[in-house]
């Protein structure tokens, strides 16, 4: 049964690369990619083995193994999101037992690129224990655990992120808090690091620290066995060999819970009686084509989760550079304008977000410069207020109130510029989004590496567009006087509205122009 799994999922990935050929070229990217990390691995292990001792050898497996469990976890959610080829929705019709589908999902994520660099690597660190046979001969069946856990585990997230099935809100609200969870990961593992650097010494004996708790945690146990049997070390090697096949017991016990949760709860719509003649912010806003775009689009900043999940990571920005660089230092101050850049592209693909639904905007036969004004209302009512916010609450946490208007300044005109460039963008840049309900880790069918790098093209443009304020913002900084920050934050308004005015006008002509085939792109994508 999970060959058969294997080999339909492998057809479909070939005859979609066959269809869309930039989906191929970045498909052998990331091939070429792995097959170079591999060698890199595997050159580094034999040179570990040649040159080195058990004591730097185990620190490096554990070390390694560690990061490779939480590389796992978060590495597939922040670069490409999760391979949805085979997930449990796309097997529920078929009739497979729970165990069959978690078997086939867990093949599925090891014969993948991720799964078969990873069981290589793994496999290859049995080079480090030659000169110990029984540490060599255990290491086999320690990695291939080791690697099992980091599969059952990136499935577990992955099943968690969307929300246990139920409701669309339900859904939403669990795959935002794991959402939230995985991006404090790094700045927990640096508070961990900072607590190792307070007890003393270099980095060579911090490590050595954290090697040394690693393995009796879920993350390093099971890549502590071979070298704990190299060692000598008998009982903890079976002290830790118990916590690793605990861990895996565990997981999948979990993951068979979530799953029978998921299958028992099917998912609904969300549904919500409205009396007569409640219409909502429709009739709190004015009438005509601004004002109920306006409504509609700030509708969406409001209970859309893919608006909301961005909104939530502009306050975690100070918070990590909080971490990285203490309140005082540069960065933290600094943290407002990097959040502004975040958030000033959330609107890059906009009319992605409506889906099919744009035909009911074409229709209505709201003008173009409507549309755009309308869409940026709604998102600079909730955007500028967040990262005002967050710029004064930075600055007084910090101490440094007299580096609020360059902060202000850079930040707004960074914003203004962002809601000039997705006016435009918006109207040329359709792409395959995750639907309202959908995992935030979920890879949508139809992205390609091209489409994400477009990202970094509006992102060019914005920076771009707002040099002047960020210029006037940088000499503040470095000078120290107040009046290059208040001229950069004169420059983040004034030049920003004339940036807004020009893109809503542009943006506007190239909608009425570009409308029908949007829709028709739009239309096309796979689901």
């Amino acid at each position: 049964m999970v060959a058969t799994v294997l080999k339909l999922r492998y057809r479909v990935l070939a005859n979609t690369l066959a269809r869309r050929p930039w989906q191929l070229v970045g498909f052998i990217l990331s091939s070429l990619w792995g097959l170079g990390m591999l060698s890199a691995l595997v050159a580094g292990i034999i040179a570990l083995a040649l040159f080195q001792g058990q004591e730097v050898a185990a620190v490096v497996v554990i070390l390694g193994g560690s990061l490779l469990v939480i590389g796992w976890v978060i590495g597939p959610i922040l670069v490409a999101g999760v391979e949805s080829t085979v997930d449990a929705t796309r097997l529920a019709p078929f009739p497979l037992t729970r165990r069959q589908v978690m078997s086939a999902l867990a093949g599925a994520g090891i014969t993948g690129i991720p799964g078969i660099v990873t069981m290589l690597a793994a496999l290859a660190t049995v080079i480090l224990w030659v000169r110990w046979p029984v540490a060599a001969v255990v290491a086999v069946p320690s990695v291939l655990l080791g690697v099992l856990t980091c599969v059952l585990a990136s499935r577990l997230m992955t099943e968690l992120s969307g929300g246990l099935g139920g409701n669309r809100r339900g859904r939403e609200v669990v795959g935002t808090v794991v959402l939230v969870l995985v991006i404090m990961t790094g700045p927990i593992m640096l508070g961990i690091l900072n607590l190792l650097d307070s007890a003393g010494g270099d980095l060579v004996t911090r490590l050595q620290q954290a090697a040394e708790i690693l393995p009796w945690t879920p993350l390093g146990a099971a890549w502590s066995i071979a070298p704990s049997i190299a060692a000598g070390e008998w009982i903890p090697a079976l002290a830790r060999t118990a916590i690793a096949v605990a861990t895996l017991a565990l997981l999948w016990v979990v993951w068979d819970r979530v799953l029978d949760a998921a299958a028992t709860s099917p998912r609904q719509r969300a549904t919500k009686a409205v009396a007569a003649g409640k219409i909502g912010l429709f009739g709190v806003f004015p009438t005509g084509g601004v004002g109920a775009t306006w409504a509609r689009a700030l509708h969406g900043w409001l209970r859309d989760p893919r608006y909301l999940r961005q909104l939530i990571t502009i306050p975690l920005f100070p918070v990590l550079f909080a971490i990285l660089g203490g309140i005082d230092g540069f960065g933290f101050l600094v943290s407002p304008i990097v959040a502004a850049l975040v958030l000033s592209i959330a609107g890059y693909t906009d009319i992605s977000y409506d889906g099919t639904a744009f035909a009911a905007v074409l229709a209505t036969g709201v003008r173009g410069r409507e549309d755009r004004l309308g869409r940026i209302l709604g998102a600079a009512v909730i955007g500028i207020p967040v990262i005002v916010i967050v710029a004064v609450a930075t600055a007084m946490i910090a101490g440094d109130p007299a580096r609020l208007p360059a902060t202000l300044g850079a930040s707004l005109g960074i914003l203004f510029a962002g809601y000039a460039v997705c006016a435009v963008s918006s109207t040329l840049i359709v792409t395959p989004v995750a639907a309202p309900g959908d995992s935030p880790f979920k890879s949508v069918p139809g992205q390609t590496a091209v489409g994400g790098l477009l990202v970094f093209l509006v992102w060019g443009a914005v920076v771009v567009l707002a040099l002047p304020s960020i210029v006037l913002a940088i000499i503040g900084f470095a000078s120290g006087a107040e009046m290059w920050g208040w001229l950069s934050l004169a420059a983040g308004l004034g030049i920003g509205a004339v940036l807004v005015a020009v893109g809503v006008n542009v943006g506007g002509r190239m909608l009425e122009r570009n409308g029908p085939d949007l829709l028709v792109r739009i239309k096309a994508f796979p689901t």
